[in-house]
C-alpha cells in the first residue's frame, strides 16, 4: 500500500499549489482536500485507502454523472415547461454528452492534475470527461448539492446551454442516420474492416451503403469513431432530408 500523502507530494512540484489551482477552478475554498486529491488519481497508481479500498476517481466519476444529470434535468424541467418527457431526455443528452463533458474537462485542464502510471498522451479522449465527473462527485461530498449545482451553472449552463442551439445539435449522427432509414424504409449497412496501412496505430475503415449504394467512407483508430464519421459525411449527403426529423 503506498503513502497516500506522498504520492502527492510529486503533484504540487509539477504543478505548482495544488489547493490554490482547486480554489481558481471551482470558485470556492474545498474543505476536505482528500476527496480532490481521489478525484485525480488514475487506477493505474494502485494506490488504497485507509479500509483497503482502492484510492481513485472511478467510484466518483459515477457520483458526479448522477449529479450533473439531476442538475441538468431540474433546469430543463423549469425553462422548458412545454417539453415532454422525450424532448427533455433528448436535450439533456445533448448537453452532457460524452463529446461535451470532453471538451468541458479539456478546457478547465484537468488532465494536469491526474496521477498516473500511464503516460498523459496514452490516454483517450475520454478521460477529460471523466476526470469532469470526478470533480463535481468531489465536489458533492466535501460541499454538498448546492455547491454542486452552482458550479454547474457557472461551468456548463450559463456559458454552453441554449435551447435554441441545442434543438439543432446532433449528437450521434449514426443514430440519426439509421433512425431516418427506418422511418424512409431504406437498407443501409456498415461494412467495417482493419486498415492499418503504414500506421504505428491500428485503424479501421468502414463503408456505408443505403440502398445498396456507398455513399460514404472513412478511417478512425476504433470501429465506432469511424461509423460515427462514415455517418457524418452521409449526413451532409442526404441533409436536407433528415434535416426535418431533428
Amino acid at each position: 500500500m503506498k503513502n497516500i500523502r506522498n504520492i502527492f507530494n510529486s503533484r504540487f512540484k509539477r504543478n505548482g499549489n495544488f489547493f490554490m489551482a482547486l480554489n481558481k477552478i471551482l470558485g470556492f475554498k474545498p474543505k476536505e482536500i482528500k476527496y480532490y486529491k481521489k478525484a485525480f488519481t488514475h487506477r493505474s497508481m494502485n494506490i488504497k485507502g485507509p479500509k483497503g479500498n482502492p484510492f481513485n476517481y472511478e467510484r466518483l466519476e459515477f457520483l458526479g454523472d448522477a449529479m450533473l444529470s439531476s442538475v441538468i434535468a431540474s433546469h430543463l424541467y423549469l425553462e422548458v415547461p412545454s417539453g415532454d418527457e422525450g424532448y427533455l431526455t433528448k436535450m439533456r443528452s445533448k448537453i452532457v454528452s460524452r463529446e461535451h463533458l470532453n471538451e468541458l474537462g479539456k478546457g478547465l485542464k484537468l488532465i494536469d492534475f491526474v496521477e498516473s502510471k500511464i503516460p498523459a498522451g496514452q490516454f483517450g479522449d475520454n478521460i477529460h470527461g471523466n476526470l469532469f465527473e470526478a470533480l463535481i462527485g468531489a465536489i458533492f461530498l466535501d460541499k454538498g448539492y448546492k455547491y454542486v449545482e452552482k458550479f454547474i451553472f457557472k461551468r456548463v449552463i450559463i456559458p454552453y446551454v441554449d435551447i435554441e442551439t441545442l434543438e439543432g445539435k446532433v449528437i450521434s449522427y449514426k443514430s440519426l442516420l439509421i433512425e431516418w432509414c427506418q422511418k424512409e424504409k431504406k437498407v443501409f449497412s456498415y461494412h467495417v474492416y482493419e486498415d492499418t496501412g503504414n500506421d504505428n496505430v491500428r485503424h479501421f475503415s468502414v463503408k456505408l451503403s443505403v440502398d445498396n449504394k456507398i455513399v460514404s467512407k472513412a478511417r478512425a483508430t476504433s470501429k465506432k469513431k469511424a461509423e460515427e464519421k462514415a455517418s457524418k459525411r452521409a449526413f451532409f449527403v442526404f441533409q436536407s432530408k433528415i434535416s426535418k426529423m431533428i
